[in-house]
C-alpha cells in the first residue's frame, strides 16, 4: 500500500487520489501531486510574489520604503545583491548601496 501524505491544510491522514489531485475528505482540500514536493520544501520565506527565496539571492524593491530614523528612502526597483535570510519580523538582512546595511520585510521585494 502506498504511503498517501497527510492533509496540508487540517493535518487529516484520511487522504485519498482522485487521478492527479490528492484529496481530504475531512475538510475538502484538494492539492495536486506535484504540490507535496513544494509544500515540504516552501517552509521558506517568500517574496511578494510567492516565491521561495535563499540565501544569496537578488531581489528588487517593489515599495519605496521609509528607512526608520532618517530622512533617506529606499526607491522602488532598488536592486539588492547577496541577501541574507533570518528569522524574526524583518526576514532580509542586506546592505544597500548608498544607504548601508538593513533589515527588510520579505513582503516588500521580488526576486530577480
Amino acid at each position: 500500500m502506498s504511503e498517501l501524505p497527510n492533509c496540508p491544510q487540517c493535518n487529516s491522514e484520511y487522504t485519498y487520489n482522485d487521478g492527479s489531485l490528492y484529496v481530504c475528505p475531512e475538510c475538502g482540500h484538494e492539492w495536486s501531486m506535484d504540490s507535496t514536493i513544494e509544500n515540504e520544501d516552501s517552509s521558506g520565506i517568500k517574496d511578494a510574489n510567492g516565491t521561495i527565496l535563499q540565501d544569496g539571492d537578488t531581489v528588487t524593491v517593489i515599495k519605496d520604503l521609509k528607512v526608520k530614523g532618517s530622512s533617506t528612502v529606499v526607491k522602488v526597483g532598488t536592486k539588492i545583491k547577496n541577501i541574507r535570510l533570518v528569522d524574526g519580523d524583518h526576514d532580509i538582512d542586506c546592505k544597500i548601496s548608498g544607504i548601508g546595511a538593513m533589515k527588510l520585510k520579505s513582503a516588500f521585494v521580488k526576486k530577480i
